[in-house]
């Protein structure tokens, strides 16, 4: 197995993307890839989670909040869309049938798995039974277009540390991991609020770590990363979490500092959509000052897309 180590997310993209390009060759579903298996990337400071690396690797901060508002909610409604348009791709009849949040909060219809994961963890701060699953067997073998990369979550409570890890069978380095270390870290930060517990490492094991082909050269031309300063404080009360997600996709402001930085980087980028260029490019500016945080360069900054 192959260890990486990093205090914030610039060095651990940083990191992840010298390594692949050294990987093997492979080609899943006849894509160009290089790839190193069994990795396991550990992350020392979790709020430190928005990557900046521009101009050869622009991540949408917008996509980022929205993605993570979308999962956490429970949601596979197509709004997700409105923020990455190359979602459809990965749709069968308009819906991405691999959504992490129907599978998070309420597996088969029944089981909210996060709210499970706090009550396992007030009952017994010990227990190894934390967990999360996400892939499911029963659908994802049947064929739809898009799988789960991500396979489990599970929380390890320690010494007032809450631990998090995070199992996947592949992570795309280039495309995918910005925005899923964005919101794994988020999760893990929530989880660790509601159990009144310090936070503590994030851990990814990864069984495919990849970079495809058509990214290698811009890989190769990467040279400034950065990533944000430790991020606002996200914990919040369990007792109307939901109704708080809500507000935030509506990008109304609610009284919750880092919150509040996220509703209104999605009312950025509505802004930005609708024409409102330098009133988007001001609240861009204004949350940057308040969070400590890279500030949205421009155009390029919202036209992000993920793989399969």
């Amino acid at each position: 197995m192959t260890h990486l180590k990093a205090d914030s997310m610039a060095d651990f993209f940083s990191g992840a993307v010298a390594l692949v390009q050294s990987g093997e060759r492979v080609s899943p579903r006849g894509m160009p890839t290089r790839e190193i298996r069994d990795v396991h990337l550990q992350l020392s400071q979790p709020r430190a989670r928005l990557l900046h690396a521009p101009p050869t690797r622009i991540v949408n901060p917008a996509f980022a909040v929205a993605e993570t508002v979308w999962h956490l909610s429970g949601s596979d409604a197509p709004w997700i869309f409105d923020y990455n348009a190359r979602l459809h791709q990965y749709a069968d009849g308009g819906v991405l049938l691999g959504a992490y949040g129907p599978r998070m909060r309420n597996w088969g219809g029944k089981v909210d798995q996060l709210a499970r994961v706090v009550e396992v963890l007030k009952q017994d701060r010990d227990s190894r039974r934390a967990l999360i699953q996400l892939y499911d067997p029963a659908l994802d073998a049947a064929g739809h277009k898009d799988v789960p990369c991500t396979l489990a979550f599970r929380f390890h409570l320690r010494a007032g540390r809450l631990h998090m890890g995070t199992l996947m069978r592949g992570q795309d380095v280039w495309i995918g991991m910005p925005y899923d270390v964005f919101f794994y870290t988020v999760l893990h930060e929530l989880v660790a609020g509601w159990l009144d517990a310090e936070l503590g490492e994030f851990h990814l094991h990864v069984g495919s770590l990849h970079i495809y082909d058509e990214h290698l050269e811009r890989a190769g031309e990467l040279t400034s990363v950065t990533a944000s300063a430790v991020m606002p404080d996200l914990r919040t009360p369990w007792a109307g979490f939901d109704d708080m997600l809500d507000q935030v996709e509506a990008r109304d402001v609610i009284g919750h500092p880092g919150w509040d930085s996220m509703a209104e980087t999605l009312g950025s980028y509505r802004q930005w959509k609708d024409g409102q260029r330098q009133q988007a490019r001001r609240t861009a500016d204004e949350i940057a000052g308040r969070s400590a945080r890279p500030s949205p360069p421009g155009t390029e900054s919202w036209t992000d897309t993920r793989p399969g």
